[in-house]
């Protein structure tokens, strides 16, 4: 496990394309998520031990942001060869046992993580109204125990956009394990 940081000065980009089947059945592209509010791409994966420790925090987030009409989608990118834990079949199952409140994307080829420049998992991306991205932050202030949580600021952050297109706060980095990358 490479623990890795999410890079700064990436605001202002816009949103790729993708289409991507998800553990729903469905194959989704960035206009399903899109509307006039915020939306948050998240990639995450099964075995990371970051996601793993908010999962719990991710399923409320999703349910949370529904209330305020924010899409929230998440995308698992890694070697799945490697990383069986992540194939296609367990993202499934996962989603399914949890009951995951947002679509669980899987990114066989890679190609949507390298184009959004994805590092980590999780690794959050927070557009705003007009389709920039805004926040590239971590989810909130204690990655490991929800009992110390004392600032959800990626929901500060979605709040912030449904006032304005900009934020209130400076954001701190994600942190997480690498991305798993199949190797040529």
């Amino acid at each position: 496990m490479a623990l890795t940081y999410t890079p700064e000065n990436f605001e202002n980009t816009k949103a790729i394309d993708f289409n991507l089947l998800a553990t729903d059945g469905r194959t989704y592209a960035l206009a399903d998520f899109q509307n006039s509010k915020p939306l948050v791409i998240m990639f995450i994966c099964n075995h990371c031990p970051y996601v793993k420790a908010i999962e719990d925090r991710l399923i409320q987030l999703g349910n949370d942001l529904k209330k305020m009409g924010i899409n929230l989608v998440g995308i698992c990118s890694n070697d799945s060869q490697n990383y069986p834990e992540d194939s296609f079949e367990n993202l499934k199952k996962r989603a399914e046992l949890k009951n995951y409140s947002f679509p669980y994307l899987h990114d066989t080829n890679q190609s949507v993580a390298k184009k959004y420049g994805a590092v980590c998992t999780p690794d959050f991306f927070v557009y705003n109204s007009k389709g920039l991205l805004t926040y590239r932050g971590r989810l909130d202030d204690s990655w490991k125990d929800e009992a110390q949580v004392t600032k959800r600021e990626l929901y500060q952050a979605c709040s912030d956009l449904l006032q304005s297109d900009t934020l209130s706060f400076q954001q701190i980095p994600s942190m997480g394990c690498s991305i798993k990358w199949t190797k040529p």
